[in-house]
């Protein structure tokens, strides 16, 4: 109910995600008069496979983390949230206000042993196939204690998601040098040092897609101001081609021509392929979709909380933290 879009997108997100998955319910939260009107005409196999769980209230893009917490009880996404505590759901997921999600999760859920703060992480498309960046927006600022605390996740889950043997960590930095950086950047670039991670040292921006570096971290201020630069860039691009396409005859015959291509070229670069990022360190599965998701964004970010539902995300983190003894600074 709480994000940029009506109710419908990510309802019809829902439906796709249904659509292709057997196995999988859905529990949508929020107000019924504006949800059941969509789920007309649904085939038994689906509308079976559909509750509508009632809230009163909804969580604004306005409202304050504070206000979210003590006055929005009753709201859509504090009762979606309820619902994995009470284990009636695996996963919750939303496209509503950032800042009052990750307050909700932290005080409903509370984080895994060894963790003070969950953090956003995706995939970002890189030079070879994706780096996973963390933190997204969850936390605008970060103590070098809790990034090295991001590192160690964002290595666990390159490591035993996506199988790489031996992930790649860099700290997001305006340069390379080791003398670079404020003062918290350099007192997580020395803890960093003294892990058994993989670390490699420092990476500027540009080192996100570079294929130099497998995990990137980050505080959430700057990870979110990062994502979004990216998000427009990728837009910018799309619209630039698309008129000089268009500028004459020649150029829409040389479009027409090249159109498999830039195809493929935009599917790899499009964010909505992206959308949805966990929430991890939490004792439970949250993912947060973009606000202007439409509803086959959507869609993908019930598909990654389906994914990490199944592979027990919450529960491995926690057990491989303590197996690499990674809960500590040693």
């Amino acid at each position: 109910m709480s994000g940029d879009n009506p109710p419908r997108e990510y309802v019809t997100g829902s439906l796709h995600a249904l659509g292709h998955d057997a196995g999988l319910r859905a529990l949508l939260v929020g107000q019924a008069n504006q949800i059941e009107p969509h789920l007309a005409g649904l085939a038994d196999s689906v509308r079976d496979r559909i509750e509508i769980v009632p809230a009163a209230t909804v969580v604004a893009m306005g409202d304050t983390p504070r206000e979210a917490i003590r006055r929005k009880k009753d709201s859509s996404m504090r009762i979606a949230i309820d619902l994995v505590k009470e284990g009636r759901a695996d996963a919750c997921v939303s496209s509503g206000n950032t800042g009052a999600l990750t307050a909700m999760a932290h005080f409903v859920l509370k984080t895994i042993d060894g963790v003070e703060r969950a953090a956003i992480i995706s995939a970002i498309p890189a030079a070879h196939g994706h780096t996973q960046m963390l933190d997204l927006g969850a936390n605008t600022k970060a103590t070098p204690e809790q990034l090295r605390q991001f590192a160690a996740m964002g290595a666990i889950i390159a490591r035993d998601i996506h199988g790489l043997e031996k992930p790649r960590i860099g700290l997001l930095n305006i340069g390379e040098e080791d003398i670079k950086g404020h003062e918290t950047v350099q007192a997580a670039h020395a803890l960093l040092g003294s892990t058994r991670l993989n670390y490699v040292g420092f990476v500027e921006g540009d080192g996100i897609f570079s294929g130099d570096v497998d995990v990137v971290v980050t505080d959430g201020f700057t990870g979110n101001v990062a994502l979004k630069t990216m998000e427009g860039a990728a837009r910018l691009i799309a619209n630039r081609m698309r008129e000089e396409f268009r500028a004459s005859w020649l150029d829409s015959l040389a479009g027409l021509i090249a159109r498999p291509v830039l195809r493929r070229v935009a599917s790899g670069l499009d964010p909505n392929r992206y959308n949805g990022a966990c929430m991890v360190g939490l004792a439970g599965i949250v993912v947060k979709s973009h606000g202007r998701a439409d509803g086959v964004a959507f869609s993908r970010a019930i598909t990654t909380a389906v994914v990490a539902a199944r592979r027990g995300l919450t529960a491995h983190i926690a057990q491989a933290l303590a197996a690499d003894g990674l809960t500590t600074h040693d």
